[in-house]
């Protein structure tokens, strides 16, 4: 997840779960339950993810301070098990309802397609597996992924928990996650966009047909082949002249 030493635990007096939701960029993150995580049948598969889990618990958990904490791969690891641990506590009861509150006030973002006049979009990964994808939002009215704005999906802090591009993980979210909540909170599901709403391009208003773009394709096609013959005829009379030119030096040596 985001960090770098600037951004590190140490110093910071507030619980560290606070502080990680805190950090720019991490908007989309809930605080997950500090029962939730005390419960090791919650973490059961996870020991394996992270280096040094049982130090990373124990941050996360304050059972040791930040002073305690000074090492930036720790804390790196720390972020990475949160964010494991939050795709699982966000799909559980308590998870979609603090999950709704963040929802119903828009700090996922919303949707960029203008026909779906500022739908709140979910967060969701593409794929479950760590450091397989960034985070993305899923738009429950148009039903299409987008990336979130960069301010939701990238921290200011520095390095991410896999390869140090500063991106949110879409591990962190998950692939069932929006889909549990739409059917949680069904009175939440928009109705969907209606057929006419799909853009039409238009020229001087008159609609655009779709043989114009083949036409467009073929003319150029054209004018490439055209392009490629001349370049052609041009090397064949210089290649000519080349040889008359030798013809006529021979003959006047001959002479």
């Amino acid at each position: 997840m985001a960090f770098n030493e600037d951004s590190s635990a140490s110093g910071h007096d507030e619980p560290w779960i606070q502080w990680f939701c805190g950090l720019k960029g991490h908007e989309m993150f809930c605080e997950v339950e500090r029962s939730y995580i005390e419960d090791g049948f919650n973490l059961y598969g996870l020991r394996t993810c992270v280096q040094n889990f049982s130090d990373c618990l124990d941050l996360i958990l304050d059972r040791i301070g930040p002073d305690d904490s000074d090492d930036s791969h720790l804390t790196q690891n720390a972020c990475t098990l949160y964010g494991l641990i939050h795709a699982r506590y966000i799909i559980t009861a308590h998870g979609l309802d603090a999950m709704y509150n963040k929802y119903a006030a828009k700090e996922f973002g919303t949707c960029p397609l203008i026909p779906c006049r500022g739908q709140p979009v979910l967060p969701a990964g593409l794929r479950d597996d760590l450091g397989a994808d960034t985070a993305k939002v899923f738009c429950p009215k148009c039903q299409n992924m987008y990336h979130p704005p960069p301010v939701r999906s990238r921290s200011t802090h520095g390095t991410s928990g896999f390869g140090g591009s500063g991106c949110v993980d879409g591990a962190c979210f998950g692939t069932t996650f929006p889909h549990l909540f739409l059917m949680t909170f069904s009175n939440l599901v928009p109705d969907p966009l209606p057929s006419n709403s799909t853009y039409i391009p238009r020229v001087f208003g008159f609609r655009v047909h779709k043989s114009a773009q083949q036409t467009t394709n073929a003319a150029l096609s054209t004018r490439q082949t055209t392009a490629s013959r001349r370049s052609r005829g041009r090397d064949k009379e210089d290649k000519d002249g080349r040889s008359r030119s030798k013809k006529k030096k021979k003959r006047k040596g001959g002479i």
